[in-house]
C-alpha cells in the first residue's frame, strides 16, 4: 500500500464499503414489502436501515478522504461488489458461477493495483 497513505484511512475505506454492502443487503431484503403505496417505504425498517448504514459511510469515507487521497480511497470502495456477492451467498442463498468468482478475482487484482 502507498506509504503516504495513513493506514487507518485505509481500513476505514474498507469499512464503509462494508456498511454499504450491509446495506444493499438490506435494501435487498426491504424491497420484497415495497409497493406503489408511500408508507410501505417510510416503514420499512430494512430500506431505511440501509439509508442509514449508506448515510453513516458516506460520513465515515468523508473523514478519510481529509487525510488521504481520493484516488487511493476510492478504488477500496470497489470492494462492496466483494462483500454483497458474499453477502448474498450467505443470507440470500444466491448462488455464483466460476465465471463470476473469476469477475471478482479481477476486482481484487484491480483494487491491489491501484491502490498499491
Amino acid at each position: 500500500m502507498n506509504s503516504s497513505v495513513p493506514l487507518w484511512t485505509i481500513g476505514l475505506a474498507l469499512f464503509c464499503a462494508m456498511l454499504g454492502a450491509i446495506g444493499q443487503l438490506l435494501f435487498k431484503l426491504g424491497s420484497a414489502s415495497v409497493s406503489a403505496n408511500v408508507t410501505s417505504w417510510l416503514f420499512n425498517w430494512k430500506l431505511l436501515s440501509g439509508m442509514a448504514l449508506y448515510a453513516v459511510s458516506a460520513i465515515l469515507f468523508i473523514m478519510a478522504l481529509r487525510y488521504a487521497q481520493l484516488s487511493i480511497l476510492y478504488p477500496l470502495i470497489a470492494t462492496s461488489y466483494i462483500w454483497v456477492t458474499l453477502l448474498a451467498t450467505i443470507f440470500l442463498g444466491e448462488q455464483f458461477s466460476s465465471v463470476r468468482w473469476l469477475g471478482i478475482a479481477f476486482i481484487v487484482a484491480g483494487i491491489s493495483l491501484i491502490v498499491r
